[in-house]
């Protein structure tokens, strides 16, 4: 946070199901309301976009507009449910997950799906207005803290920041252990584009069978057809075969990679959805804090989804077995953990020089 900022902390009788104006400062507006579910919101606006966020569940971003386009996957939910259970109001644009386990459990485990902080109940909120090096910004960040007896005690603090005239936000991630000893970490950024029919997948990995792997293990809550296990076996040998997202692409119920991402000399991956009129989707992030690249594709008749890329500290396989592949972070007595990315949407030429800097990624680095 830089050291000129403007605060506005929230409070639960902020929220009533009329939207109204809580902050505007130029091109920058923040307005809350309650759904009809008793999900408390607030809206940010730059002028050119709009993140629609939970301040007190999961400080999730339930939908993202950029381009003038809604970017969020398309889900059974047409508003968020006022539940801490993953698939209970599954279908935000961005879920924190974590952070003692994340990923799917299985018979080992005894974590629910994701972790706890996907609709965690924040203690607190704020919406934020300031600049730093990247211009002035609005925002919305919060604190939870997780206590458990005997076992665990972190405070997590996200930030989501919209610059002005911006067609991305930045997202950022704290987990500070309380503790005096260590603590397990595992996390992870679930980020859902809305996937375009015949657009490409252009990413700073090599795609090859042992840079882009797909997960062969299906989980409980997938009943796979023959034509789902034929496109496995196809894509564990050709990878490149999902680059292009064609309807007829089989991702139902879902195909996942787990992806070694490069770094441009900055210290940046980047992914980039093209769509057929040369505008993209877009994510950065950093490999040095989140060294584990998932990507998820859902497509069904009730759920449209592009995790184009999830960056994350280990795969999504639970608790024991990232444990068991040596993937558990570790933080320190008293010590902290933090991440952060971008993402939102790209104009033709914009994509086009990313493209060109992922090309330059793959040639140079390996």
């Amino acid at each position: 946070m830089s050291d000129s900022v403007v605060l506005l902390h929230l409070k639960p009788w902020f929220f009533t199901q009329r939207e109204h104006l809580l902050m505007e400062e130029g091109a920058f507006s923040a307005s809350a309301f309650r759904f009809d579910s008793g999900v408390q919101a607030v809206r940010l606006s730059n002028g050119a976009g709009e993140l629609l966020l939970l301040p007190f569940q999961g400080q999730q971003i339930w939908s993202a507009h950029f381009g003038g386009r809604d970017i969020t996957m398309h889900s059974m939910f047409d508003e968020p449910r006022a539940t801490r259970n993953y698939l209970e109001t599954y279908g935000g644009f961005l879920l924190h997950c974590g952070a003692t386990a994340m990923g799917v459990p299985t018979e080992h485990d005894n974590h629910p799906l994701h972790g706890e902080l996907p609709n965690a109940p924040y203690q607190s909120a704020y919406i934020v207005l300031g600049e730093d090096a990247g211009g002035a910004y609005i925002g919305l960040g919060g604190r939870y803290q997780h206590t458990v007896a005997f076992s665990t005690n972190y405070v997590a603090e996200p930030l989501v920041k919209l610059y002005a005239g911006a067609n991305q936000c930045t997202a950022s991630m704290t987990i500070k252990n309380l503790k005096n000893t260590p603590m397990e970490l595992m996390y992870m950024a679930h980020a859902n584009f809305r996937p375009v029919n015949d657009s490409r997948l252009v990413y700073s990995a090599q795609a090859t069978p042992d840079h882009v792997r797909v997960r062969r293990s299906i989980p409980s809550h997938v009943q796979p057809s023959d034509r789902y296990l034929k496109l496995l076996d196809e894509l564990e040998q050709r990878p490149e075969q999902h680059h292009i997202l064609s309807a007829d692409l089989a991702c139902d119920p879902e195909i996942v990679f787990v992806i070694d991402y490069l770094a441009d000399e900055a210290g940046w991956a980047h992914s980039l959805q093209v769509h057929p009129d040369g505008s993209a989707d877009y994510i950065r992030h950093r490999p040095d804090q989140l060294d584990k690249g998932v990507r998820w594709i859902c497509r069904t008749p009730d759920q449209d989804a592009l995790g184009l890329v999830l960056p994350a500290t280990a795969g999504p396989e639970g608790y024991t077995a990232e444990k068991a592949n040596g993937n558990l972070k570790v933080i320190p007595a008293k010590g902290a953990f933090s991440c952060e990315m971008e993402m939102g949407v790209l104009n033709a030429a914009e994509a086009a020089n990313v493209a060109a800097q992922i090309e330059h990624i793959l040639a140079t680095r390996s």
